[in-house]
């Protein structure tokens, strides 16, 4: 009975988590106003060259920098809903 009752649980708790967000409508609300080439130091979406050296820091080093903030980037990069995945998934589309 007890592992039928944890199996209901697991299964319950598996739908509440939230899947990411779009990363283009995150990207539109927060992240385009300095990532556009508004702001020189932030790499604009599909510029291959500047994303290339922050790709090779790893997606954890990358999310970290958004969600604390790093030189002039703002904490949680103006994205006060978005989770690590939500993060993980702008940063990918951002640098494609």
């Amino acid at each position: 009975m007890k592992k039928v009752v944890l199996l209901a649980f697991a299964l319950l708790s598996m739908g509440a988590v939230q899947a990411a967000q779009d990363p283009e409508a995150v990207f539109n609300r927060s992240c385009g106003m300095c990532h556009n080439g508004q702001l020189p130091t932030a790499p604009k979406k599909g510029d291959a060259a500047a994303w290339e050296p922050r790709l090779k820091q790893g997606s954890e080093t990358l999310v970290k920098h958004v969600t604390e903030g790093f030189n002039a980037m703002p904490a949680r990069g103006l994205c006060m809903d978005c989770s690590a995945d939500d993060y993980k998934a702008v940063i990918d589309w951002m640098s494609k």
